[in-house]
């Protein structure tokens, strides 16, 4: 099944991004990395949040695309939520930015699990472990 592994493509993706383009993390390593993003009078504050909360989108993705991966392998498909959750992460991205912005690969990725868990409703297999 092609979703999981598009899922964890866009989120190593995302985080290479995430520390190649500019972005304060030399900084933020250079403060100790401990509370380095607190100061919200600091001049560079939003640029560090910005890195922060990119690099942690990328590891909601990844942990999106690990669990979506794990229900394939246990169900035989893909829940629709994943699909939704993709769907509704990546319409207010691509609005929001449009039109330069990765939500629309979020979009894209949420309509193709929305396509497949509903091509994949009937075909589900009985989980091969508990727990």
């Amino acid at each position: 099944m092609w979703v999981p592994r598009l899922i964890i493509a866009t989120a190593v993706i995302h985080c290479a991004y995430g520390l190649v383009q500019p972005n304060e993390w030399a900084n933020i390593v250079r403060d100790g990395v401990v509370a380095s993003v607190v100061d919200t009078d600091s001049a560079d504050y939003f640029a560090r949040d910005a890195s922060v909360w990119f690099m942690m989108c990328g590891i909601a993705l990844l942990a999106i695309g690990v669990l979506t991966r794990y229900a394939v392998i246990e169900t035989g498909r893909i829940p629709a939520s994943v699909g939704w959750f993709l769907v509704v992460m990546g319409i207010p991205l691509t609005l929001i930015y449009f039109p330069v912005t990765g939500g629309w690969l979020v979009l894209a990725i949420g309509v193709i699990a929305l396509l497949a868990a509903r091509r994949g409703s009937g075909t589900a297999k009985t989980p091969t472990r508990t727990g």
